[in-house]
């Protein structure tokens, strides 16, 4: 059992490095610790996350927006039970997906906790007590990440809870107080709030998402708050959280210093992810973990210091994103097949899945102004576009930052209807290193939200936007 390359773990990353790797002939495993594969992405994170938000959106539609449409219901009422479980059956259609994937492409699967011996000799502990070895020339680490708690907060799955729990309620919550207002929080808060639940966020700083463009921050929370009634606690330090029968206790500091309590029947702890490395036996081949967030050190090219050993997704630095993993294992694949692939990490957008959506690439204005470099910005509001007015999706809106000089794109940044898909546009205009003269001279079909994209291109080229 001699392989080219052992991929430890199925996660978006990892998957996409077999195949990847198995495509350019060399001889692959994959090693799985759960029975089935896709990671968290795909049993516990991004797919079934925006399952139960589709459904979501669909009983919130109904019941707030389809008469103004013409569409009169009666005795509308939401099966919740029905709707995890078509999540269930998402998921197993996605996992079905890759196991096919693997096969088809040759790829050797293992399903067992994967750990090293020497730095070419990985163990596989099997469920049922059985060991086994194989070896490898080159060992990919693709273990992703686990819902990060805090330390004085015991999670106990069933009133405090994480992500991962927050996926399959049996009921929906009368009051859900949600600890953090980054991307997880406000797509779980979300979902619940459309579902009639009272929602509460409590974040730490003094903006939702605030790794993200200032902006996209302050209109996602005026969104929410109008729209679904959800409630912001912004500056607040958790101070603790406690579960008592079916109800849950969460206090917290204000600004000022003072005490604030929230009582709900659940907890959502969502205050990001950690690196899961536990048991990889990464101390058998030298390697220590870095930095607060126990990630593993690696060079420009992903790889360790111990050489022919590479690590790529959530247990590396930067964003803890699927699609960034996904082409990390591209690169790793190719880079041992003697290729030359690059990754442009400014270049990796960055979602936000509520409704409006939020999408993000590149520069903000706030590290602009740290880098100290001269920009340009130009935005369009989607009250002004008449495919949002048509769909009745007009909050929000799409900002277009430029080089002052050169008019190079810097930064794009969305927040309105269907941006998750539109931000592919700036991706691929960024890519080629695009001008905002470059979008304001393509011409974009009409009536489309794509549309909204070029009129902030004009606006920030001497403020030539048409329809503002």
């Amino acid at each position: 059992m001699q392989y080219d390359v052992i991929v430890i773990g199925s996660g978006p990353g990892g998957y996409v490095a077999a195949i990847r790797c198995a495509q350019l002939g060399l001889k692959t495993a994959v090693i799985e610790k759960y029975s089935t594969f896709g990671g968290t992405c795909l049993n516990v994170g991004c797919i079934p996350s925006k399952a139960l938000l589709d459904s979501s959106e669909h009983y919130h539609n109904a019941a707030n927006h389809f008469k103004s449409h013409g569409i009169e219901l009666s005795d509308l009422k939401i099966d919740i039970k029905q709707m995890i479980a078509r999540k269930d059956e998402v998921i197993a259609q996605n996992v079905a997906g890759i196991e096919f994937l693997l096969k088809k492409n040759k790829v050797d699967s293992f399903i067992g906790k994967g750990s090293f011996i020497n730095k070419s000799t990985i163990k596989i502990a099997k469920e049922d007590g059985e060991i086994i070895q194989i070896t490898g020339k080159n060992v990919i680490i693709a273990t992703g990440s686990k819902p990060t708690s805090l330390p004085f907060i015991t999670i106990d799955k069933k009133r405090i809870i994480t992500s991962t729990e927050a996926l399959a309620l049996s009921e929906i919550p009368n009051h859900l107080v949600v600890i953090g207002g980054g991307v997880i929080g406000l797509e779980l808060g979300s979902v619940y709030a459309r579902l009639g639940a009272k929602v509460s966020i409590v974040e730490y700083e003094k903006s939702i998402i605030p790794t993200m463009d200032g902006g996209l921050g302050k209109e996602l929370q005026r969104v929410l708050k109008k729209t679904l009634g959800m409630e912001f606690y912004l500056g607040h330090k958790v101070t603790g959280a406690t579960a008592k029968g079916q109800k849950v206790t969460v206090h917290a500091a204000n600004s000022k210093g003072e005490d604030v309590k929230w009582e709900g029947d659940y907890c959502v702890v969502a205050v990001g992810r950690t690196a899961y490395t536990e048991g990889l036996g990464l101390e058998n081949i030298g390697i220590t973990l870095e930095g607060r967030g126990q990630k593993i050190p690696v060079n420009e090219y992903l790889e360790t210091d111990v050489q022919g050993v590479y690590a790529i997704g959530d247990v590396v630095k930067g964003a803890m994103l699927a699609h960034k993993a996904e082409d990390e294992g591209v690169f790793v694949a190719e880079r041992i097949a003697g290729q030359q692939p690059h990754i442009d990490y400014n270049l990796i957008p960055n979602v936000v899945y509520t409704w409006p959506e939020v999408a993000s690439i590149g520069k903000t204005e706030e590290q602009l102004k740290t880098d100290g470099r001269k920009y340009k910005a130009g935005s369009f509001p989607f009250k002004a576009s008449g495919r949002a007015k048509a769909s009745g999706d007009t909050d929000g809106f799409v900002k277009v930052l430029a080089d002052a000089d050169t008019d190079e794109l810097l930064g794009v940044h969305m927040i309105g209807p269907r941006a998750a898909d539109m931000i592919a546009e700036a991706a691929v205009a960024m890519e080629y290193r695009a001008s905002a003269e470059d979008i304001a001279r393509i011409c974009h079909a009409h009536p489309t939200f794509t549309e909204a994209f070029r009129e902030a291109a004009l606006a920030a080229t001497a403020n030539r936007a048409i329809h503002i």
